[in-house]
């Protein structure tokens, strides 16, 4: 099944993006979708990661991808304790989802590393460091089974400065104060919850 395997085949990119063998092959071709070509056969092979940032940002469900394995497990990072109830309430109204807590930056390392999430929404300004530290780092551990899709929340940066986050590793940023519904339709896009 595509959820136990790190390296997945055309075929089982074609199962879990719902396509054709034929569409895989023509996204890989004209660069869309990242992967490479075995040495000798030609066959193609893609990670487990590229295919998760190809279906997040062509707004294909992953449910496929990660398979039957129980809840979705989203960790919220916020330094103050009021926005984290909030977004946790807001948040256990959705189903098959399973939500964490962390305070700070070095804490959301200790539970990416422990709980694995799906998604981290993850504050900017954080007390002990920045959102983009965060990201670098939980970026840089190859030693996780699957990078967590992150979306950056902050009230202070600028239009350049959140497009800068996403060249750097973030798959998306919610400008606080955000609207409610918004919050719940990006935690279902990047955690992979049926719309």
């Amino acid at each position: 099944m595509a959820r136990d395997k790190d390296v997945l085949t055309t075929g089982d990119v074609a199962r879990c993006c719902r396509v054709t063998i034929r569409t895989v092959i023509k996204w890989f071709d004209q660069g869309r979708l990242e992967g490479y070509r075995l040495p000798g056969s030609g066959d193609r092979r893609f990670t487990r990661a590229a295919v998760e940032r190809f279906m997040l940002k062509n707004e294909l469900p992953t449910d496929l991808l990660h398979g039957d394995a129980g809840p979705r497990r989203v960790l919220v990072v916020d330094d103050d304790q009021g926005v984290l109830e909030m977004i946790k309430r807001v948040l256990t109204r959705l189903p098959d989802i399973e939500i964490s807590t962390a305070s700070s930056g070095w804490e959301a390392g200790m539970q990416t590393a422990s709980v694995h999430p799906h998604m981290i929404l993850l504050d900017y300004r954080l007390g002990d460091m920045t959102g983009d530290t965060v990201v670098a780092t939980i970026r840089s551990h190859t030693e996780l089974p699957s990078q967590p899709a992150i979306v950056i929340m902050s009230a202070f940066l600028t239009d350049d400065e959140a497009a800068q986050l996403l060249r750097d590793g973030a798959d998306a940023y919610l400008a606080k104060p955000f609207d409610l519904d918004e919050l719940r339709a990006t935690v279902r896009r990047y955690a992979g919850l049926p719309a």
